[in-house]
């Protein structure tokens, strides 16, 4: 690439940078209001990192933009490391337990929306740092949402682009049609996380938490304002009103943009809408059926904690009403495999994702019948469209590398000392960005503050190229992408 192209993609990232920085005076103002000194360490962040990224963006503000394959590649991966730090520098800085390293663990852990922590105490911690940690998850649902639904079609390496499929208008210029789709998006991302605060305050939280584990909920990150999570409000209706809303953002923020903007419902005929709502009622029964069984636990509080820890593990959410690992194997295992799955695309959720699943097996088909009858011609299809052979290929290549990626983790994570279990699921919920794996180590119960600088920064990696689904990381660090 040229430099130009370079200067481009730092110029907008110093933007961003410059916009978090900004942000950082909301905790700033919260510590004030409660009296608490952590807002110096806020104001202070915030002045420094701004005054570098204003710096950034005057020195390159003669940079024009370079709308290219490559410029994107570069720009959404700089984009979620400048999020990354500066997203670390309060937490470093506002706390005496953790190292930078951790500081830079929670924070990639935020923006990634995984929600896997190495914070305790969080019931008595400062309203600043839980508020900056909400906020990091809040924004990181905007961009990961934008990123599913118009990046990732254009990068060519995941996401379906609902912009083709709702419309054959080629007339209206695309760019404002996303421009349009983008301010739908946010109105709409507003309005859900004001709801759900409104909801999670009338079945008993403060309004402090309401409106923190509401813009948690609806990115589907999972921190929490407390170290037992939901467990601390012992609440049934509390429980469903987040099933509820995990499952609504785990769908494609496409149904409601296009409903919005157009009127249209055409989205709803998206397969992956009723393969993840199939397989967590599916998973959902089967569990609290279990539990039931199993455990000798009333069936109606077997459904609501079943279909509420599934919510959460399928959207990647990763809260947690009580220790589902405790429950029986049957359960371990459920939740195990529940964390490849994923959400649908072109929401906040993260994992494998639905849309992959429905093309993979759709794909398999075809390849039984011609063993049989070796000069048929079956097209794989996603709902009413034809798959082209481009997608295909980017689905099977996707699930290969994932996998791969699980397989070398799970072995590094066990060089540095961790059992197999930890290794194999904290890399899994990295990857994921799940939250908690399973174990007693960094299950629901526990959080992954014991695990040692470099397995943090292994999941650090992990957590982002889950999150901008992985070969849009890995085509950075191939040869041919640095030639001009």
């Amino acid at each position: 690439m040229s430099p130009q192209s370079y200067r481009s993609a730092v110029h907008i990232s110093a933007i961003f940078g410059f916009y978090l920085s900004c942000a950082m005076l909301v905790p700033a103002f919260a510590d004030f209001y409660s009296d608490h000194r952590d807002w110096i360490v806020f104001a202070r962040a915030s002045f420094f990192c701004g005054a570098f990224f204003a710096a950034t963006v005057l020195a390159t503000r003669d940079a024009p933009a370079q709308l290219n394959r490559k410029m994107g590649f570069l720009l959404v991966n700089l984009l979620w490391v400048v999020f990354s730090l500066v997203g670390a520098v309060p937490l470093w800085l506002s706390s005496k337990e953790l190292n930078l390293m951790q500081a830079v663990f929670e924070s990639v852990s935020a923006v990634t929306t995984t929600g896997s922590t190495v914070m305790v105490g969080l019931d008595h911690a400062a309203p600043g740092v839980l508020l900056w940690r909400s906020m990091l998850q809040w924004f990181g649902g905007i961009g990961i949402v934008a990123l599913g639904l118009f990046v990732m079609p254009f990068l060519r390496v995941g996401g379906i682009s609902f912009l083709r499929m709702e419309s054959s208008d080629t007339n209206e210029k695309v760019f404002a049609r996303i421009a349009t789709f983008m301010r739908a998006f946010v109105m709409i991302y507003v309005a859900i996380t004001l709801a759900c605060s409104v909801a999670y305050h009338q079945f008993g939280m403060t309004q402090f938490d309401a409106l923190n584990h509401a813009m948690t909920t609806v990115a589907t990150g999972g921190f929490s304002t407390h170290d037992a999570s939901f467990g601390h409000y012992d609440s049934v209706p509390l429980l469903w009103a987040s099933t509820f809303f995990m499952t609504l953002c785990s769908l494609p923020f496409s149904v409601l943009i296009l409903f919005v903007v157009k009127r249209s419902t055409t989205a709803l005929r998206d397969p992956q809408i009723l393969v993840f709502l199939g397989y967590l009622a599916v998973m959902g029964m089967a569990l609290a059926a279990y539990h039931r069984v199993y455990n000798g636990v009333p069936f109606a509080t077997a459904l609501s904690h079943s279909f509420f820890n599934l919510a959460s593990i399928l959207s990647t959410s990763g809260y947690a009403s009580e220790d589902y690992t405790l429950w029986g194997p049957f359960a371990v295992a459920l939740a195990f495999f529940a964390t490849f799955a994923g959400g649908c695309s072109g929401s906040t959720a993260g994992g494998i994702k639905a849309y992959r699943f429905v093309i993979l097996f759709g794909a398999v088909r075809p390849l039984v019948t011609q063993i049989l009858y070796p000069n048929s011609v079956t097209p794989v299809r996603y709902g009413g469209a034809t798959v082209d052979p481009e997608l295909q290929r980017a689905v099977f290549l996707f699930f290969a590398v994932f996998l791969a990626l699980w397989a070398f983790g799970t072995l590094a994570l066990g060089a540095l000392g961790h059992d197999f279990t930890t290794a194999a699921s904290s890399v899994i919920t990295a990857l994921s960005n799940v939250g908690p794996g399973v174990g007693p180590v960094v299950g629901p119960a526990g959080n992954f503050s014991t695990m040692s600088d470099p397995a943090l920064a292994i999941l650090s990696v992990l957590m982002i190229m889950g999150r901008l689904e992985v070969m849009t990381v890995l085509v950075l660090v191939s040869p041919i992408f640095w030639r001009s």
